[in-house]
């Protein structure tokens, strides 16, 4: 890109159309012909330029858009002339970028219409004489507005060459798609995300149109339902929480029945549902959307970054997911991507990303332990690196332990402040709340490079008299360092454990690699060098590494001297038994990929299928592992008990994903078998008689209160009716700490 292109980037031409449809459903029954992958037909006379790049923005009846991306006219198609075969009128689109809405759309029709919409280049219209009711609609408005993108002002008019119809004397064909796009990596976080580029072995964060570097994983509906991801959406959580979602990563590919959602559900802004398939969903903006296309929306603002940086369409990436997320999760990230557009070439952990961010290229041959601790996750994993070859041997985590759960700790001291000062308790208000959260986010960012930092959020509340009240409170770093020490602790345990997993010790490790903005803290510093007798390695951007890790990856997939990466199982998979046993079938650090077999054989006379309950984690109790499903065999042949006997295979790929098939060790005949989650909690207590009931396991659930509350060590005590009234705000506002 010439430095004259960056200084004036060219403005595409807005092309704003509005269908007669009056909804969603029928705009895609009906148009559906129109729309492939890559591109879409708009059937006018008054058509554009090949070459042209065009903002899209279609409308229907309703006035919900339907489209709304980027695009670039690659042929038109004129009217038929006397004589000639009749043809549509129009011409084809080609799709530079799709907002995640749209590109779900996008993906609707080519799910429905198969192998007919899966090009990569816009459909060529059928003739008009063939056309179905699908085809047969026209447009009743097209602007075409050259000056899309500058100041506000009154409108220019069009200019000339778009003022009257092309019609040029042959019809341009479509050229053929190119080839595959360029692959990038992509760092998925609960709190920011990232994606980078790397070609020949170098790697860099691929900036947005205005600089930044990562984004706020933050997706938003304002009061004009506009939908607004990243900064842009983070930058109103304060006047809209009900209609922001956030930190929605940690519930992703959760069933909502399960311990886990149950246990956080109220801890969030915005409402947390049940979806179709009985997966945790959200309800904002007056919609329910899976997490999946939560996530989606993120990625698709991360495409179009990519697109726009790299300067062609991007469909292809690596995405990193946490080490101890489960097999549904990562399942539920693939899904995501295919909502943006974007195929998911493959799925790796985020420690093994980091040390890939690390290592690549320096011939270094060391054990590392990588220390990830993110805005809502905590990981580590140990790995073996011999020039390129990385070899995780051990891996684990937490899935609710980031800098969210910092924040919250600050917010509950702020809380507590506020009532000394007021003599009670903030309103449960959720913009109040809101803005305490960020309040505390700020200062603690503050006391990573400072001793101590203010909280001030004037014109926080109104009193009882109607007087406007503010909080202001000082905090110093030992304040800071004492509300949330446990949790450093914790992710020291953690650390130590998966160290002890493979009989290792501190002494075994040539490197303690920090990773993760909230590694940025002086405690964990600290706390790392009590632990293992050594400076931690800050060499990695803390916000970046995982990204630029994920890029060499995808980058060395294509050259010779690719890497070797071979990464294990962060928790154990295995079948429930009656009396609410697990046995476990795929044990923990487990090198991938694997397969495993599991017997079992039918109960009673005549049994006619078989049932067997699937869970992921490392208790041998059923109850406190994390169910993934449920593997059904049906069609058995008639036979007395036990002389039927089926093998349940287990197969998992090199990211950590799970297939299941079923073997008849009679026969030998093969039976594909699906992992359905048919069971809540309580109908599992019943069929495998457990006597405990089902909780979320360690790793998976939120933190729980200090029993020695590190909020009443650093500050004075309060009145006991203060103090309960604080407990039974924050216990209903945030559910159990």
């Amino acid at each position: 890109m010439t430095e004259d292109r960056r200084r004036e980037p060219r403005v595409p031409a807005e092309l704003n159309l509005k269908l007669a449809f009056g909804s969603v459903r029928e705009f895609l029954d009906r148009y559906s012909l129109n729309i492939s992958r890559g591109g879409i037909f708009v059937r006018t006379l008054q058509a554009v330029e090949p070459g042209t790049e065009v903002a899209l923005n279609i409308e229907i009846g309703t006035g919900e858009r339907v489209i709304r991306g980027r695009g670039i006219v690659r042929w038109n198609s004129p009217p038929s002339a006397p004589g000639e075969s009749p043809q549509a009128p129009g011409m084809g689109i080609k799709f530079i970028s799709l907002e995640p809405e749209s590109r779900a759309l996008v993906e609707e029709v080519v799910a429905a219409r198969g192998h007919a919409a899966n090009g990569e280049e816009p459909p060529i219209p059928v003739d008009e004489g063939a056309a179905g009711p699908e085809e047969a609609v026209d447009l009743s408005e097209l602007v075409i507005d050259e000056a899309a993108g500058q100041a506000p002002g009154p409108p220019a008019p069009p200019p000339a060459a778009a003022a009257a119809p092309t019609v040029p004397a042959a019809r341009t064909a479509p050229r053929r798609a190119g080839p595959r796009s360029k692959i990038v990596g992509i760092d998925l976080g609960t709190t920011n995300s990232c994606v980078a580029y790397s070609a020949g072995g170098r790697a860099q964060v691929l900036t947005s149109r205005r600089g930044h570097r990562t984004i706020p994983s933050v997706v938003a509906y304002d009061e004009h339902g506009r939908l607004l991801v990243g900064l842009a959406a983070k930058a109103q959580m304060v006047i809209n929480p009900k209609n922001t979602v956030y930190g929605s990563k940690r519930l992703v590919g959760r069933p909502f029945r399960s311990p886990t959602v149950q246990a956080c559900r109220d801890r969030f802004h915005y409402d947390i549902v049940e979806g179709p398939n009985g997966e945790a969903a959200v309800r904002f903006a007056g919609r329910d959307f899976s997490l999946q296309q939560v996530a989606a929306f993120v990625l698709g603002d991360l495409k179009e970054t990519a697109s726009e940086a790299l300067g062609e369409l991007v469909t292809r990436a690596v995405v990193t997911v946490p080490a101890y997320y489960n097999d549904h999760q990562r399942q539920a990230v693939r899904e995501a991507g295919a909502l943006a557009g974007l195929e998911v070439e493959r799925i790796v952990n985020e420690p093994t990303a980091a040390a890939l961010a690390f290592g690549y290229g320096r011939g270094i041959e060391k054990r590392v332990l990588v220390y990830d601790l993110g805005g809502g996750t905590f990981d580590a994993s140990v790995l073996d690196i011999q020039g390129d070859i990385y070899e995780v041997i051990s891996t684990g985590g937490d899935t609710f332990l980031g800098g969210v759960d910092f924040d919250n700790q600050l917010v509950d001291h702020l809380v507590y402040r506020f009532m000394e000062q007021n003599g009670v308790p903030p309103p449960e208000d959720r913009v109040v709340w809101q803005r305490l959260r960020d309040a505390a986010e700020e200062i603690k960012v503050a006391l990573s490079g400072r001793e101590t930092a203010v909280a001030q959020v004037p014109y926080l509340c109104k009193d009882a008299s109607g007087r406007d009240v503010e909080l202001r409170v000082e905090v110093s770093r030992a304040e800071l360092e004492g509300l949330t020490g446990r949790l450093v602790d914790r992710t020291v345990e953690v650390a130590r454990e998966v160290l002890s997993a493979r009989n290792l010790g501190a002494a075994d490790v040539n490197e303690v690699l920090l990773v993760g903005g909230q590694s940025r803290m002086p405690l964990v510093w600290r706390k790392i060098r009590e632990a293992f007798g050594r400076e931690p390695n800050k060499s990695v951007h803390p916000d970046e590494a995982v990204a630029l890790g994920a890029a060499l990856l995808a980058d060395s997939d294509s050259r010779i001297d690719s890497v070797v990466l071979i990464d294990v199982l962060a928790m154990g998979i295995g079948v429930g038994l009656a009396g609410g046993r697990m046995v476990p079938v795929l044990a923990r650090n487990t090198r991938l990929p694997a397969r495993r077999s599991y017997d079992v054989s039918t109960t009673r006379d005549g049994q006619a299928e078989l049932e067997v309950a699937v869970f992921q984690g490392d208790s041998p109790k059923a109850s406190e592992c994390e169910y993934l499903g449920t593997v059904r065999v049906t069609g058995l042949p008639p036979a007395p008990r036990g002389t039927v006997r089926i093998a349940v295979d287990f197969a998992l790929g090199p990211e950590g994903i799970l297939s299941v098939s079923a073997r008849n060790l009679a026969t030998g005949q093969v039976t594909a078998a699906r992992l359905a989650t048919l069971d809540t909690p309580e109908s599992l207590r019943d069929k495998l008689q457990m006597t405990d009931r089902q909780v979320a396991p360690r790793g998976a659930r939120p933190i729980e209160a200090d029993p020695a509350s590190a909020v009443a060590s650093a500050v004075p005590s309060a009145s006991p009716g203060a103090e309960a009234a604080r407990r039974g705000l924050l216990g209903r506002l945030f559910g159990k700490k």
